[in-house]
């Protein structure tokens, strides 16, 4: 239990140390997010990675392993790709595959069954770029990720899984140690090295977690840890294609776009979000631990659409000219 605190408190404190040494550094070798007004450096994304490796790995080695060693590697080499990605910009196809073949070399078949294990590489894909593309909101990414993580770490704990606990614990603890840097105004960004490392460790974790359970519950459990992204890719999905515009192209029509052009704060949308995503991970938690029925995954879903419809009629590529500097600052467009 000590062990665990203490490694959740080293996790928190090296990550916020670490993502503001390297902010320099960064800024030196123009590793910036290059679609705001002024340089970010993506030093935090580096930072969760290289803090969380290294402490879930000394407390595996200490405790003669978790059995999430592989966990580690392949979450690893998503790092490696977001972090290529950061620099040179890679095709979205590049991305996609090299996610996929990760996911599919840890994805747990023996439990789930080879037809559900590759519905789960599918999904894990998905919430992977699902994380990436919600990393353009200060302390958006960071926040849902904290939450997410902590909620994973609730269902590996009722199941006495320690090690997917352990890493879920130190991950969102250096996700909390990156916000300090990344509230708004942000001084540091995740990155794709960031977003989609801890998106994809995140998926595999709770895939991992909810493995040998009847599939239509675990659907509704991995939807609920995971509300506001899932929700997020809907509305742009659904926005994009009645909109009839090209599905992968950018544009500003995420939900913190549309709640910022409501005239919400950008700390607001964070904590917004936020509050929805542990609403949300709570009822996932309670329904994988068998405290409530699957009607809480239904309001989840419900209340899912109910905000997806609401905030699609929110327009997005209307007449920009007609909003504020400060909004139209705000509205960042993301790969994704």
């Amino acid at each position: 239990m000590l062990y665990g605190i203490a490694a959740i408190a080293t996790a928190l404190l090296l990550t916020a140390l670490l993502a503001a040494a390297l902010r320099i550094p960064a800024l030196r070798l123009r590793l910036v997010e290059r679609r705001r007004q002024r340089d970010v450096p993506l030093s935090g994304g580096v930072a969760v990675v290289v803090v969380t490796a290294s402490v879930v790995g000394v407390e595996e080695w200490g405790s003669a392993g978790g059995g999430i060693g592989g966990l580690l590697v392949a979450g690893g080499v998503v790092a490696l790709l977001g972090l290529v990605d950061d620099v040179w910009r890679l095709r979205r196809r590049l991305l996609a595959a090299g996610t996929a073949v990760a996911a599919a070399c840890v994805v747990p078949y023996a439990e789930a069954g080879v037809g559900a294990g590759l519905l789960g590489v599918l999904w894990v894909v998905g919430v992977t770029f699902a994380f990436r593309g919600i990393d353009h909101a200060d302390g958006l990414a960071g926040a849902v990720g904290v939450v997410a993580a902590f909620g994973v770490a609730a269902c590996a704990a009722v199941d006495a899984r320690d090690g997917i606990a352990a890493l879920m614990s130190v991950l969102a603890a250096a996700l909390t140690g990156f916000l300090l840097h990344n509230w708004h105004p942000a001084r540091v960004a995740l990155g794709s090295c960031g977003s989609m490392s801890a998106g994809f460790v995140i998926a595999v974790a709770a895939v991992h977690v909810r493995a040998g359970f009847g599939l239509g519950e675990s659907a509704g459990v991995l939807f609920a840890l995971t509300a506001v992204v899932c929700a997020d890719v809907v509305l742009v999905l659904l926005s994009r294609r009645l909109g009839g515009r090209a599905l992968p192209r950018s544009g500003p029509d995420h939900l913190a776009h549309r709640l910022r052009r409501l005239g919400l704060t950008v700390p607001g949308v964070t904590l917004l979000l936020g509050f929805g995503a542990f609403s949300a991970a709570l009822a996932g938690v309670l329904a994988h631990a068998g405290r409530v029925g699957s009607g809480a995954l239904w309001w989840v879903a419900g209340g899912a659409l109910v905000v997806v419809f609401a905030l699609s009629r929110v327009p997005v590529y209307a007449d920009r000219r007609s909003v504020s500097p400060q909004v139209k600052g705000s509205l960042r467009v993301r790969n994704g």
